[in-house]
């Protein structure tokens, strides 16, 4: 698969002109766009390589400039990565500076006991294959993408401390790890002279588990920054399902990740009534559901999957209106306690 050739890719000259608010990651100096765009779904080897080249150029002109990746992102594992690096040698190579590009290893990547989890052989050989599936020198930030019940934290973490130390990553990070493992991993890592910069953890109106986890006072006071993926609930929280399933939907198309049976009576009634909300305010149902969880101060960014240029265009709307009045955050929670 290779990208077809077209017209020389120019970014829009206004893309900083006050359309995305940028937000430092805990206590580092770095800024990231609270929308940022995750290569999760629709950038793998299945999928159209002029639609998800088209999807990037349109993030990358309204303001966002944070690409995160992972090693087994696909299918195949590891094509999302290829198609990444194919569009950037073809459009964004004199933007590489203005890029924040992330990638991960901790999944299942390849056969034997070297290819998933978190010891130092397997992080390291993994960032070393994701650097030459994107044509990169270096990442700006490298995470460990699950918590590794059997190998010593202080391991996995001074293998995000080696990739730095080699030029391979400029910060590193933590995915899916919960408060307390967090709080060690974030402890270890400053000890060993590279910071926490952030963890990315699922998180919208209807996965509330970091609440109740206590991860997000806890990362306030590590100085973690937190990245939330899946804000809009695999499009559980946009108007999508509101009328029933579409044919060309997650759902029918896929099915792994959310399933028919999930769109039940109560999460319709919920649904519906989070909708009318959104519309009081002025937003659709999705922009919402980015601004939710967004309104807390530690939350660095929202990652938005999307399938098309008008979806980034949407979610990316959602900047516009950040905050909420008490009394629209009690009606959020009155319609999610919604009973059918």
């Amino acid at each position: 698969m290779t990208v077809p050739v077209t017209p020389e890719y120019r970014a829009a000259a206004d893309r900083y002109d006050d359309k995305m608010p940028y937000r430092r990651s805990g206590w580092s100096g770095l800024k990231l766009p609270v929308i940022s765009l995750g290569l999760w779904h629709n950038f793998s080897g299945v999928d159209s390589i002029e639609n998800s080249r088209a999807m990037l150029r349109r993030a990358f002109d309204v303001g966002i400039t944070h690409f995160d990746l992972a090693n087994n992102y696909g299918p195949p594992p590891g094509s999302a990565e290829e198609t990444f690096g194919q569009i950037l040698k073809k459009d964004f190579l004199p933007y590489r500076d203005e890029l924040i590009i992330s990638t991960k290893a901790g999944y299942d990547m390849w056969a034997g006991p070297y290819g998933e989890w978190g010891t130092r052989k397997y992080l390291t050989a993994s960032l070393d294959q994701s650097l030459k599936r994107m044509g990169l020198e270096y990442v700006d930030l490298f995470y460990s993408h699950r918590f590794d019940p059997e190998t010593p934290l202080e391991e996995t973490m001074g293998a995000l401390v080696h990739a730095v130390r080699q030029g391979k990553a400029l910060y590193v990070g933590i995915s899916n790890y919960k408060a307390e493992q967090t709080r060690k991993a974030a402890q270890i890592l400053r000890e060993m002279g590279a910071p926490c910069l952030i963890n990315q953890v699922s998180y919208s109106m209807l996965n509330r588990w970091v609440e109740a986890d206590g991860l997000i006072k806890m990362a306030q006071e590590e100085g973690v920054g937190l990245s939330f993926f899946s804000p809009l609930a695999q499009g559980r929280l946009s108007d999508r399902y509101l009328n029933g399933i579409p044919e060309d939907s997650r759902i029918k198309k896929d099915g792994r990740f959310l399933k028919s049976d999930q769109i039940t009576p109560q999460y319709l009634a919920q649904a519906r009534r989070l909708n009318e909300i959104a519309q009081e305010r002025g937003q659709t149902l999705a922009e919402m559901a980015l601004a939710w969880v967004l309104r807390h101060p530690q939350a660095t960014t929202a990652l938005i999957g999307a399938s098309s240029v008008a979806q980034i265009d949407d979610d990316a709307n959602a900047v516009k209106k950040l905050d909420f009045t008490d009394a629209e955050l009690q009606a959020i929670e009155d319609a999610l306690a919604v009973k059918v």
